[in-house]
């Protein structure tokens, strides 16, 4: 396992138990920007890095019962959280790293992922890898339940030009990944950047 994905793990694996407990107002933030994929009954889709499984009851609802909904996190304490939690019951749980997914290629209508692109190893190449589940068309959601300066003053920390999620570094990432950029909103009480899959 590369140094990354242990500092991912010991991360987000010691905050697990409590993740929800920390951030319980997220809830309609999250069904909001589901609902921005525009999923219909049936759809395909992947919770990328999905942590606690917030995404997956909505992700169903948005897609009904003959729909597939999949989440896939790289931590076991997150998805054993997510299990708690009853999420399990919205989809399927995957323990996984995003960089090499068991999917097959263009099998996926849309994926959403919240908070990840920050966590990314290698961020073009971990979009390609979601760009190749996904079918000519189909839709990514990239979330965070608080804007990049807000979560930046919650790190105290500062907003940089090399921010990852700043506009300008984000549509040339994506384009080059396999993404066109249609729409980005980075608010104080949300981040959403949302791009169709090039054909």
């Amino acid at each position: 396992m590369s140094d990354d994905h242990t500092r991912v793990q010991e991360f987000f694996g010691s905050r697990a138990a409590d993740w929800d407990r920390r951030f319980p107002d997220d809830g309609p933030a999250y069904a909001a920007a589901v609902a921005e994929l525009e999923l219909r009954e049936g759809d395909r889709v992947l919770d990328a890095g999905c942590g606690t499984g917030r995404a997956l009851p909505p992700l169903r609802t948005a897609v009904g019962p003959t729909g597939l909904v999949v989440g896939a996190d790289l931590t076991p304490a997150m998805l054993q959280a997510a299990v708690r939690a009853g999420r399990d019951r919205d989809g399927h749980l995957l323990l996984t790293d995003v960089a090499v997914l068991p999917l097959r290629s263009r099998t996926l209508d849309a994926v959403f992922a919240a908070g990840l692109v920050a966590h990314l190893p290698d961020p073009a190449g971990n979009l390609r890898e979601l760009a190749r589940v996904v079918r000519p068309g189909g839709v990514l959601a990239l979330f965070h339940p608080i804007g990049r300066a807000a979560l930046a003053a919650r790190q105290k920390r500062q907003l940089t030009p090399d921010d990852l999620r700043a506009e300008h570094n984000l549509r040339p990432l994506l384009s080059g990944s396999g993404w066109a950029m249609t729409a980005y909103v980075d608010e104080d009480d949300r981040f959403l950047a949302l791009a169709t899959r090039a054909g």
